[in-house]
């Protein structure tokens, strides 16, 4: 019975505590005010208006 509370304690110390200590990015700068706004903003703000564009067009057609 102790030897299998033993061994799921061992499993969520390394599921839960190890990721973090195994981050391959340092802290980020507190003072750092960069945001990157890269191709993906660009791509989802594209296909939001092709979307919204053929929604016109659906209701124009409906209503017309």
């Amino acid at each position: 019975m102790m030897k299998k509370h033993l061994i799921v304690y061992v499993i969520l110390f390394f599921a839960l505590g190890l990721p973090s200590l195994l981050m391959a990015q340092g802290p980020s700068d507190p003072n750092d005010t960069f945001v990157p706004l890269d191709g993906g903003l660009s791509i989802l703000l594209g296909v939001a208006a092709v979307y919204g564009a053929q929604k016109i067009k659906k209701n124009r057609n409906r209503k017309g």
